[in-house]
């Protein structure tokens, strides 16, 4: 009988233990899921995969009549500091009237990014304003914002609910003389946090440009966007990236990230 005490109050302890980390584990998850947290590991996952990255870009550019023009270009990028600082090198190989042009940015979250662009043409170094990071890169849909990415510091954020294995969460501009949009949406995957769609809106409140990740891929353990497309939903123009040969961790020495290379490119990691 003594036993049978004990076998009983030994399962009821364990039912306690089990109900209690149960809580516990719910306390943590519900953690994860504020918002602050789910922007957070989205802006990881988009922005900080491995220590550096390389790969080729193939731009295709549609304008409103169907007009198309295409870009090849080569990305370097850097970590200074994981989720801080990042340096990038975009090195444009075609076509002609384009090859030889560099942007480069120091990405300073919290505070302003530092941006170049080289024309060879001119041999001149362009320092790009901070009020004309969301202006046209290239010539295309996207913005010198959307390349090196938006610092989360720059926006509330709100969490609007979840759909379809995704958090949607809108993003109020806390300076809203500084950007052309009131707001955007973002849908994040719930798995892999990276962001799949971002819509923005007008002053007016309709929606006017959306970006999708058409295509994720891992690459060496890394969730990787491979194609993303940003449209014009007034004119119905748009743009698509397509990424390929992209490699992480592959040792990009700091010292390239200069004015120096902007002039001279590094051959050695432009191949």
């Amino acid at each position: 009988m003594m036993l049978k005490k004990l076998c009983t109050i030994f399962l009821i302890m364990l039912l306690v233990l089990s109900i209690g980390v149960g809580l516990k584990s719910n306390v943590i998850q519900a953690k994860e899921l504020s918002v602050n947290e789910i922007v957070r590991k989205a802006y990881k996952a988009a922005n900080y995969s491995g220590d550096d990255e390389r790969g080729v870009i193939n731009m295709t550019i549609v304008d409103s009549q169907g007009r198309k023009r295409h870009r090849e270009l080569l990305k370097l990028k850097k970590d200074i500091e994981d989720n801080g600082d990042q340096k990038f090198y975009v090195y444009f190989k075609r076509p002609a009237d384009v090859r030889k042009m560099v942007f480069m940015v120091y990405k300073h979250p919290g505070s302003q990014d530092d941006r170049w662009l080289y024309l060879p043409a001119l041999d001149l170094v362009q320092r790009i304003a901070a009020g004309d990071k969301r202006t046209s890169f290239a010539g295309s849909h996207f913005t010198y914002e959307d390349v090196s990415g938006r610092a989360l510091q720059l926006d509330k954020h709100i969490l609007l609910g979840e759909e379809d294995g995704k958090y949607i969460i809108k993003n109020l501009p806390k300076d809203a003389e500084d950007v052309e949009f009131s707001y955007y949406k973002m849908w994040i995957d719930k798995e892999i946090f990276l962001p799949v769609k971002a819509e923005y809106y007008n002053k007016q409140g309709s929606p006017y440009r959306v970006i999708t990740a058409e295509k994720i891929e891992t690459i060496q353990g890394y969730p990787t966007v491979t194609v993303r497309k940003v449209k014009n939903l007034i004119d119905g123009g748009y743009t698509v990236i397509r990424m390929s040969n992209i490699e992480y961790n592959v040792g990009i020495p700091e010292r390239i990230f200069s004015e120096r290379y902007l002039r001279r490119p590094p051959r050695r990691w432009l191949r």
